[in-house]
This record gives structure tokens, C-alpha cells and sequence, in this order.
């Protein structure tokens, strides 16, 4: 009998633990879907905020941005999927197209992201965020150095102190062009990256790692990100004229290129250094950070900001015989202007880089690029600038934003490149919610990444429709 009444006891007390902790678990789901659901973020950070106190909290979020692109001369059937004299495609890009007339037709999934910000100190906040890196070229990891498809993007720890001096740290943007700061998801146009990359972006992994657009084994980052320690702030500067400006300052020190033994040109490891300069001359802009967009749809006001940055790496270029320091100047613009009386936005972008790195001058390239492990650097000279203009009157759910763009690249040892677009966006919820669509003619999707003496590529016509969503 008293052992019955232990067993039962036993059991009644299991049985009240397990509904104690089926309560816990009902509570932090619900809490969880509650916070999710009432609460929105701005876009600073986007997604769904959960408070746990006064100075506690995580949001989370996710971005998707999706193509379908008809390429002139590049179906199956023509040999224009061919591997050109690079034997290497970056996503969005093909080599060395033959002759025909017949048009690729495909779906892609550009960039799938998920977002996690939190902050766990007044002072204190950190970001996490991922990526499918290789969607758009179909999943195989080995491209990318044997990153699974989906992984780190982004791992920063932030320490905010206030407007005038604040650290990130970790794996972070290289503050160079407001290109690169907006990302793919902050540029007024679906294909935004047009010009030649900084390292951090040419380079196919982060360091040692065989990557997918250089043959070298030591590399320089990841989709313009570098693990490094980030500087930044702003301040008010009276201006000539009686009204105040804002400068805003960014400098990093970051891992740059990273060559092996005997391979590569960085032999004694010196470090990247990178800083910009952005002087806003009407309204500032306020973005995460040191990042940036393309525009505001008119939700900031009249805006002139004007940026220049430069970025240096010792031995950064070139390869283990013939070597070079790298060193990229960017001077960028944006202007944008809300017409009164409700009559729209216009908003207008432009960049000029030009890039030294003299590796291999004697041979035009030749022989860094047909020799082992070359960190084959841009050299040379690039533009591009497009102008938007949004129309106030909403058609169905969204307002209609049609763009010219026009891109210019001048490489010293490989031939030149133009490229024409003429599109339009769909504007639902600013950069949470856009379809576009936009045609191109000219050889920068056909000549690629591939800026060494025996590139090639005809002018062709392409075709985009694209799907932006986030939250």
C-alpha cells in the first residue's frame, strides 16, 4: 500500500511538471508570436522586435530578391553557356558568347537572407545575418570554397556610444562606395553593383580560400565584407551660406587579401586600410550605422550627399613575382528631390572609381594572369550614373518609378565595356516590396568579371523581371 501511494505520488508530481512546463512553452510561443505580430521595426532594422526589458531586446527578419532574365545569343542551343577564357562564371555573368540569335530563358533566386539584430546593453548590439550564396549559380558550395549554401553573411558586435564615435567589429561591410554600403537590397535599381569590385567583393571567399572568380588561394573577403574593426560617426558643419551640413566619417582596418606561402602577392601580411568621407549638404541621412541607400522615395527630404573614400592594401594585387599595392579611389553622389504640391521624386546616382594596381605592367597582364595564384585586381578607370523618377499617383497598390542608367568601364589591360538600361520599378513598400523590369544592351554581362588582355564578348540584349521582398 505505501508503496502504491510513493508511485502514485511520483506520478501526480511528473504529471504537474509536465503541465508546468507545457504552460512555459505555450507562454514563450505565444509571447514570441505576439511580439512578432505587434510590433514593426523601422528599416533600420527590419522584421519583428521581441523586448525582454529596458535595454534587452531581438528582432528578426528576412529578405528574398528573385529574377527572370532573357539573354540575346544565350540559349543552349548557340554555346553561349560555354566557360570563356576565365574557365570561371560569376553569378549573373557568362563568358565569351558565340554567334545566334536565340534567347536563354531562366529563373533565379538572387539572394535569400535572414536577419538577426539584438541589442544587449545600452551601448551594446550585435547583428547576425546569412545568406544563400550560391542560389543564383544552383547550390554548388564547392564554388564558393566549400561554404554551404546557405551561411554567414554578416557577424558584427556593435558598441554605439553616440553620434560623434562609435566601433563595429567582426565581419562587417568595408565602408568604400555607397554602392556596396547600400547592398542589393538598398539600391534604387535591381542590378546594382555595375562597376568593377572593390577586393572584398572580387574576391570569391574569405582568406585561403580557393575562390570562385580568382585562382588564387589566398582571397580578400566575401560580398564586400572583410573581418576587421569599423570607426564611424557624424558631425554638424556650418556651411558657407548659413546652414549647417553633416559629415559623416567611416575608416576600418581590416584582414584584406591574405596570400599563402609562396603563393600570392601579400607575402607579410599587411593589413587593408579603408576610409570615406560623406558631407550631406541639405537634410542628413539617417541609416544603420555607416551604411547607405540609393534613395528614399522622398520619405527624407531634399538630399545632396557627396562621398569620396579610398582603400589601401601593401602587396595587395598581383602575384607572388609580380606583385603590387592595391589602391581604389570612389567619389559617389546622390541627389534626391520630393516635388511640391505632391509631384513626385526625383532621385539621381553617380560613382566614378579608378583603381592602381601595377602588377605586371612590362607584359600588359599576360603573364600575372596566365601565371599561378594572381590576385588579378581591376586597373583602370570606371562610371556609371542613372537617374528616377517616381511618380506620385499610385497605380493599383504600388506608384510607378521608371530610370534611365548608363555604365562605362575603361580597364588598362583588358578591352572596354558599356552597358545601357532603360526600366521601370514598381514601387509597393519602398525596399520592401518592388518588382522591376528593365532592358540592357551592351557587353558588360558577356565580358563579366574577367578584366585581363584576352576577354571577349559581343553586345547583347537582356531582358530582367524582377521581385524584391523583406521585412
Amino acid at each position: 500500500m505505501n508503496l502504491f501511494l510513493l508511485l502514485t505520488r511520483e506520478a501526480v508530481i511528473m504529471k504537474l511538471d509536465q503541465i508546468k512546463n507545457n504552460l512555459l512553452h505555450t507562454g514563450v510561443a505565444i509571447a514570441l508570436v505576439a511580439g512578432m505580430a505587434s510590433f514593426t521595426l523601422p528599416s533600420a532594422y527590419a522584421g519583428g522586435k521581441i523586448t525582454i526589458d529596458d535595454t534587452k531586446w531581438i528582432s528578426i527578419g528576412m529578405g528574398m530578391r528573385m529574377s527572370y532574365n532573357a539573354v540575346q545569343n544565350f540559349s543552349a542551343s548557340t554555346g553561349a553557356r560555354a566557360l570563356g577564357a576565365t574557365g570561371l562564371v560569376a553569378p549573373g555573368y557568362s563568358a565569351n558568347p558565340l554567334s545566334g540569335a536565340d534567347y536563354s530563358s531562366d529563373f533565379g533566386l538572387n539572394n535569400a537572407r535572414i536577419y538577426i539584430d539584438g541589442q544587449i546593453h545600452k551601448y551594446i548590439k550585435f547583428t547576425f545575418n546569412t545568406e544563400c550564396f550560391n542560389c543564383f549559380i544552383g547550390g554548388n558550395a564547392a564554388v564558393f570554397g566549400g561554404n554551404s549554401s546557405v551561411g554567414m553573411l554578416d557577424a558584427i558586435g556593435k558598441f554605439e556610444f553616440n553620434r560623434y564615435f562609435n566601433i563595429w567589429a567582426g565581419r562587417t561591410l568595408v565602408p568604400n562606395t555607397r554602392g556596396e554600403l547600400n547592398g542589393p537590397f538598398y539600391h534604387q535599381t535591381f542590378e546594382g553593383f555595375k562597376t568593377p569590385f572593390f577586393p572584398a567583393d572580387f574576391s570569391g571567399n574569405f582568406n585561403g580560400a580557393l575562390g570562385a572568380f580568382t585562382s588564387a588561394p589566398g582571397q580578400a573577403g566575401l560580398y564586400g565584407r572583410d573581418n576587421g574593426v569599423v570607426f564611424f560617426g557624424d558631425l554638424e558643419i556650418p556651411q558657407p551660406w548659413g546652414n549647417n551640413g553633416t559629415l559623416q566619417y567611416s575608416t576600418m582596418i581590416s584582414t584584406g587579401l591574405k596570400s599563402a606561402f609562396l603563393l600570392g602577392p601579400n607575402q607579410k601580411e599587411s593589413n587593408s586600410w579603408t576610409g570615406r568621407l560623406t558631407y550631406n549638404f541639405l537634410n542628413p541621412e539617417k541609416n544603420p550605422g555607416y551604411y547607405t541607400s540609393g534613395g528614399y522615395y522622398g520619405g527624407a527630404g531634399d538630399i545632396l550627399a557627396l562621398a569620396i573614400a579610398v582603400q589601401h592594401q601593401k602587396d595587395g594585387a598581383g602575384t607572388f613575382a609580380q606583385r603590387s599595392d592595391f589602391t581604389g579611389l570612389v567619389v559617389d553622389l546622390l541627389f534626391e528631390k520630393p516635388f511640391e504640391n505632391n509631384m513626385g521624386t526625383f532621385t539621381f546616382n553617380a560613382e566614378y572609381k579608378h583603381f592602381w594596381a601595377d602588377y605586371d605592367k612590362l607584359t600588359g597582364g599576360a603573364t600575372a594572369f596566365a601565371g599561378p595564384a594572381c590576385f588579378c585586381m581591376f586597373r583602370g578607370t570606371s562610371w556609371t550614373m542613372y537617374g528616377l523618377y517616381l511618380i506620385p499617383h499610385k497605380v493599383g497598390i504600388g506608384r510607378f518609378q521608371p530610370y534611365g542608367r548608363f555604365t562605362s568601364i575603361t580597364p588598362d589591360m583588358s578591352s572596354n565595356r558599356e552597358e545601357l538600361e532603360f526600366g521601370t520599378n514598381y514601387v509597393i513598400d519602398g525596399y520592401n516590396a518592388r518588382l522591376s523590369a528593365f532592358y540592357q544592351h551592351g557587353d558588360l554581362y558577356t565580358k563579366g568579371l574577367f578584366y585581363g588582355p584576352i576577354a571577349v564578348g559581343k553586345k547583347v540584349d537582356k531582358f530582367t523581371v524582377a521581385l524584391q521582398l523583406q521585412i
